[in-house]
């Protein structure tokens, strides 16, 4: 879940100057299984089933290339469960998969790997062999776990600093946050793609650059103790955010945002690239369920944050 500075990460704007999200990983999962196949072939279990003889002949991109990358050719089952919808939701799913998925192939080929490079290799396969036109803060988010500020470098490094607070400080952040579930799935493709080509544009630079400062203000906010302005810093990034491309937001999310914040919220914004997927809102606690009635045809979830990053939770090794 990203709170400010949403779009920094993508390359035609951090090999210039340096870009920064504020982001927070959330307890809502992507699981990947991986098992030996008896008989040599593969099998992929997701929304769609895939069996196969050999690498070439897996549809699911993904997997494709991890499995070359993991010099994996055959004998391999691959089963993934999601606990929200896994296409089109903004909240990274593609990349948390991506990132499960490595690291599950790591642990069924007894090999140790690092969140940092676990992160790395799935931006590689996701950018640079997939040739999505997407960022980098979803692999690390989910990678890591955590309230994180996340920098991209232009030398390509990426560093991760988590926010230094109370615990009690970090509770209402979470307990102030909520989520809600559009019911509008889209491809992020086309949005980002024009968003990437519009960092060529001066003026459309210059409002990133803005999103970068608000990203390192909401950082000194929660670490002197504050959250005074961060409802109202979250407002400035979505308002900014809306004018990087078209289709990121539309009339209907318009109205469902300014809906939310007449029943008492001080900022949020559109998970994601845009125009669909989940809508999130900051406000206090006691305002939440004005909140959920103003907003009566969404879906509310329940979520916390969540600490650890990508896991093994089951490792038999053969």
């Amino acid at each position: 879940m990203s709170y400010v500075g949403g779009g920094s990460d993508i390359s035609t704007f951090y090999r210039d100057e340096i870009g920064a999200v504020l982001s927070t990983a959330i307890n809502k999962y992507i699981y990947v299984a991986v098992n030996e196949k008896f008989d040599g072939k593969i099998r992929l279990s997701y929304s769609k089933t895939e069996e196969v003889d050999a690498i070439s002949d897996i549809s699911h991109p993904l997997v494709r290339e991890a499995l070359k990358l993991m010099s994996i050719h055959g004998g391999i089952e691959i089963v993934s469960i999601a606990d929200i919808p896994s296409q089109g939701s903004g909240l990274g799913s593609s990349s948390s998969f991506i990132v499960a998925l490595l690291n599950a192939l790591h642990a069924y080929k007894n090999q140790y790997i690092s969140k940092e490079m676990l992160a790395r290799q799935a931006c590689s396969i996701e950018i640079d062999k997939c040739n999505e036109p997407i960022g980098k803060q979803d692999q690390y988010a989910a990678s890591y776990g955590g309230l994180n500020l996340i920098k991209f470098h232009s030398n390509e490094n990426v560093s991760v600093e988590p926010i230094v607070c109370a615990p009690r400080l970090l509770q209402e952040i979470e307990a102030s946050t909520l989520m809600f579930y559009t019911g509008r799935t889209r491809s992020a493709s086309l949005i980002l793609e024009q968003q990437k080509s519009n960092m060529l544009i001066p003026r459309k630079k210059m409002l990133v650059r803005r999103m970068v400062e608000l990203a390192f203000d909401l950082k000194a906010e929660i670490e002197s103790g504050s959250l005074g302005n961060f409802g109202p810093i979250l407002d400035e990034n979505w308002h900014i955010k809306t004018q990087l491309a078209a289709g990121i937001s539309n009339p209907q999310i318009e109205e469902w945002y300014q809906r939310g914040l007449k029943a008492g919220a001080t900022g949020g914004k559109l998970l994601g690239a845009g125009n669909g997927g989940f809508m999130m809102f900051y406000a206090p606690q006691e305002l939440h369920h004005s909140i959920k009635s103003a907003l009566g045809e969404l879906q509310a979830i329940d979520f916390k944050f969540d600490a650890n990053g990508a896991q093994i939770i089951f490792y038999n090794p053969n």
